[in-house]
């Protein structure tokens, strides 16, 4: 029965150390390619190391396990199985990072299959693709919008209280939260808002500061998805 196994799995290997070291070394340069991209263009907070690694190692790690596999399906069930030990417990992350992923894993693919030209054509069309979108700002907003927190007395009438300071400093703006902090001798009051051109933050928070009695106030300038 084992004997039956193993024949299984090492039959039709048809790569030979030339083309697993041509195909390794076009995905790890395509891979770098991709990591530079992304962290040149991944401008909106800083790149993490480990993403950034991951990156020129997921082309590469994708490129083994496609010529591992092969055309054998006992192969493929095994390697299927081996992989169900790993579990990936991360949040989601931002569109474009699984964009990038995605692509990573399709010049893997390109590689362990033998298309080099092929994935290294794809990946030179994309990465310029993503510089140039980037560099157009493609589907950004005029203006991004931005989160302000700001803590104020509970004997504060907060409902209108700084309407008239928002109205004077930003171009559109709401009110998205109202919060007790210190045990409910504050309100935490969240707002979104669009700023105007050329904006002096700095007047801006000194008159919310003068209204809200000088307590904290947060300014968050580039809040992603999820603090809003």
């Amino acid at each position: 029965m084992f004997d039956s196994i193993i024949e299984a799995l090492s039959s039709d290997i048809n790569f030979t150390v030339v083309n697993l070291l041509a195909a390794l070394a076009t995905a790890l340069v395509l891979g770098l390619l991709i990591s530079v991209v992304y962290m040149k263009t991944h401008k909106t907070k800083t790149p993490t190391q480990s993403f950034s690694l991951t990156l020129v190692l997921l082309p590469a790690i994708i490129t083994i396990i496609i010529m591992l596999v092969g055309n054998s399906v006992a192969r493929a069930f095994s390697l299927a199985g081996a992989f169900q030990i790993v579990r990936f417990r991360s949040a989601p992350g931002d569109p474009k990072d699984i964009t990038y992923v995605l692509f990573s894993m399709a010049v893997g693919l390109c590689c362990g299959m033998g298309f080099i030209v092929y994935g290294a054509l794809a990946a030179v069309i994309l990465c310029g693709a993503m510089a140039l979108l980037e560099l157009l700002k493609f589907g950004a907003g005029k203006r991004e919008r931005r989160l302000l927190k700001i803590l104020v007395p509970e004997n504060l009438d907060y409902a209108d209280a700084f309407d008239d300071i928002l109205q004077k400093y930003t171009s559109s703006y709401d009110r998205k939260k109202v919060r007790t902090a210190d045990l409910g001798s504050l309100f935490e009051l969240q707002y979104t808002f669009t700023p105007q051109k050329d904006m002096d933050e700095k007047a801006f928070i000194d008159e919310l500061r003068c209204r809200n009695g000088n307590l904290n106030i947060t300014l968050v300038l580039a809040a992603s998805d999820s603090d809003f």
